[in-house]
């Protein structure tokens, strides 16, 4: 039995779901794409965890993946293996059917069917897939580019903002050493003149003293 994702537009599709399957057989979709239509999925692969009660990732599931199409004799242009969380992404070549399928692996241990017994058994992937023509999902891209390229001017304005306030930092602390230094060859001079004025000073008392007291010797 076949599983459809239908198109709802030729514009960019986003298409969210998630399934479950059972033991390592595959899950296929099929999908009518037309020429040059670009395909980007992201999944997202779980198991039951019976200690947490829910569904989580862990690194044991391993998912393939495969895209064929079958209006060129099931002519394989995906096919790739990842783990618990990846994406995928293809171009159709040609307007026609597409099978995209998903096949899982897991070491846990876990049994791998769904029955009345075990009824969280099996894998739960869940799929987000953007379906559109190239140009949308390609400018969609370019608007993420154009935001990293913004904040990267921004932050190369930040940056240059800080290298001219330490310019500005050295360029104080220069002239404030400048001051400094100015300021101590003027204490330095004034305390020389200090003592060749002290000096004179002593020299001229000694030389007045030394003639008093001659004067009174003499008397």
């Amino acid at each position: 039995m076949r599983s459809f994702l239908p198109l709802l537009s030729l514009g960019a599709v986003a298409q969210a779901l998630h399934f479950f399957i059972d033991g390592t057989s595959p899950k296929c979709f099929y999908e009518e794409l037309p020429k040059d239509t670009l395909v980007v999925g992201h999944y997202t692969a779980e198991e039951w965890d019976d200690q947490r009660h829910s569904w989580q990732k862990h690194d044991g599931i391993n998912i393939f993946i495969s895209v064929d199409e079958l209006f060129d004799n099931d002519h394989r242009v995906v096919s790739q293996r990842g783990g618990p969380g990846g994406k995928f992404t293809f171009t159709a070549a040609d307007a026609g059917d597409h099978r995209i399928c998903f096949t899982p692996t897991s070491t846990s241990g876990r049994s791998s069917w769904m029955s009345v017994s075990n009824p969280n058994g099996g894998i739960k992937l869940t799929l987000d897939m953007a379906i559109g023509e190239s140009s949308a999902i390609e400018s969609a891209d370019k608007g993420k580019l154009q935001d990293l390229a913004t904040r990267a001017k921004d932050l190369n304005n930040r940056l240059q903002d800080i290298r001219r306030e330490q310019v500005f930092q050295r360029e104080r602390e220069a002239e404030f050493r400048d001051q400094s230094e100015s300021t101590n060859a003027r204490i330095v001079r004034w305390v020389l003149i200090q003592l060749v004025v002290l000096g004179v000073t002593c020299a001229w008392q000694l030389s007045h003293l030394r003639t008093f007291f001659i004067k009174q010797k003499l008397t």
